[in-house]
């Protein structure tokens, strides 16, 4: 039998202190880098295709880069003076304030007529439910020229169906009339069109987060003795409220920089009443030959966005699992 003695302290000697044992040391093993392998092939296309283009653009924008200069192949560095340009133009700033109010308009009528869409198609029987999601299929399969050409007949001034239909409904003060005469009007009728083809994803979208919600709640709910709209917030909203963030970034992103309706409606006209920032930047850029200014045109807009990205990505990191709450 083993005897153990225990070793005896003087009194007032202060014992001496453990050693601390950190926390093992993190090591790369194979395990762990190979999720990061596996994205290397795409973060490295997407730095070549979206980085190289972006590095060119702001040397672009600090260069005078007229079609002489084009031409003769000659590099001339002016620093910020297409920025001062730009940015002292009156004309920039009344196009750029029409550009979010638009996008605002745009934005917040796309998530309201989706929203609705989807909790109609939540409480449609399944016939009308069906008929409801091939219409809006067939409405977003069209092409964005094949759309725009028909609702430049709709909308004709002579031979459109819309004043014709107006007209036979006693509104004869719309014979002849121009839907095209003023950028109000103009951007109203492009402002329809974008929503005839932006809302079905949206719905689509937010009709996939409500399926998420069990039927039990909604029956719980009017047990309690919930009316719609007190359903709507208590069961509905908490589920939606990630994917319509979701959809207001991608809507804000897409509506922003949208080109194509805009110029095929009247190319920013009449007298520019309805050019955007991406109109601006087609014609100072290929349409003037100014290529430094449409390059510092692109680099606030994406400063712009960029502010819009970083701020869906600060909802993100604050939230748990990425989830916005």
């Amino acid at each position: 039998m083993t005897a153990t003695k225990d070793a005896l302290m003087p009194a007032g000697t202060t014992p001496p202190a453990s050693a601390r044992v950190g926390p093992p040391k993190r090591r790369w093993s194979a395990e762990r880098l190979t999720p990061y392998l596996l994205i290397l092939p795409a973060l490295a296309a997407v730095l070549v295709l979206l980085g190289w283009p972006t590095v060119q653009m702001l040397g672009i924008s600090a260069r005078q880069l007229d079609l002489r200069e084009l031409v003769t192949g000659k590099t001339v560095w002016v620093g910020l003076q297409n920025y001062t340009d730009v940015l002292t133009d009156p004309e920039f700033w009344s196009v750029a304030v029409r550009t979010v109010v638009f996008t605002a308009a745009l934005v917040a009528a796309t998530l309201l007529i989706a929203l609705l869409i989807a909790v109609l198609m939540r409480h449609l029987n399944p016939v009308l439910r069906i008929c409801v999601q091939v219409s809006l299929v067939l409405a977003w399969a069209v092409p964005v020229i094949a759309t725009t050409t028909v609702f430049q007949w709709i909308f004709d001034q002579q031979y459109g169906i819309l004043n014709k239909t107006l007209d036979k409904l006693g509104f004869h003060s719309f014979i002849g009339y121009s839907w095209f005469s003023s950028g109000t009007s103009t951007l109203a009728v492009i402002g329809l069109l974008v929503l005839w083809q932006a809302v079905p994803f949206v719905a689509f979208t937010l009709y996939a987060g409500l399926l998420g919600v069990p039927r039990e709640h909604y029956e719980a709910a009017g047990i309690d003795g919930a009316g719609p709209w007190q359903t709507f917030r208590a069961v509905t909203w908490p589920v939606i409220r990630p994917i319509l963030t979701m959809v207001t970034f991608l809507s804000v992103l897409w509506d922003f920089n949208m080109f194509g309706q805009v110029w095929a409606i009247r190319q920013g006209g009449p007298d520019g009443a309805s050019t955007t920032l991406a109109i601006l930047q087609y014609l100072k850029g290929i349409a003037g030959s100014h290529f430094g200014s449409a390059a510092a045109i692109a680099t606030i807009m994406l400063v712009l966005l960029l502010a819009v990205t970083a701020r869906y990505v600060q909802l993100l990191v604050r939230t748990k699992d990425g989830e916005i709450t």
